[in-house]
C-alpha cells in the first residue's frame, strides 16, 4: 500500500539506485588495470570496498533511526484511528526507503566521480 508523496520518493530512489550497473562497468577496467598490476596501487578496489562497508553501516543505522521513531509514533497513530497493520506498512517502508537511501547518495557520487575520469 502506498500513502501521499511514498510513489514520488521511492521513484526518485529507483533513479539513483538505476546508476548502480553504469558505476559497475566504469569500475571494470580501473579493477582490471590494478589485478594486471598496471596500476601501482589498488586504490579503485580499497575505495570501492570501503565505500560499500560505509554505505552498509549508514543504511543500518538509518533504519534502526527509523524503526525507533516509528516505534514512538505508534501510541499515537493507533489513538489517531489507523489500524496496527497499516501503521507497521508504513514503519517497514519508512525503515526500508532510509536504509537503501546511503547507497542511493553513494552510486550517484561515485557515478559522478568515474564519469569525470
Amino acid at each position: 500500500m502506498f500513502y501521499k508523496g511514498y510513489d514520488r520518493r521511492y521513484a526518485a530512489l529507483a533513479v539513483e539506485l538505476a546508476f548502480a550497473p553504469a558505476v559497475v562497468l566504469m569500475r571494470l577496467p580501473l579493477l582490471a588495470a590494478e589485478s594486471r598490476g598496471e596500476v601501482i596501487s589498488g586504490v579503485e578496489t580499497a575505495l570501492a570496498v570501503r565505500e560499500k562497508a560505509e554505505a552498509l553501516a549508514e543504511g543500518m543505522a538509518a533504519a534502526q533511526l527509523s524503526m525507533i521513531g516509528s516505534a514512538m509514533r505508534f501510541w499515537p497513530d493507533l489513538l489517531a484511528g489507523r489500524s496496527p497493520a497499516q501503521i507497521v506498512d508504513r514503519a517497514i517502508h519508512l525503515s526500508a526507503r532510509a536504509a537503501v537511501k546511503p547507497m542511493g547518495r553513494r552510486v550517484r557520487a561515485n557515478y559522478r566521480r568515474l564519469s569525470r575520469g
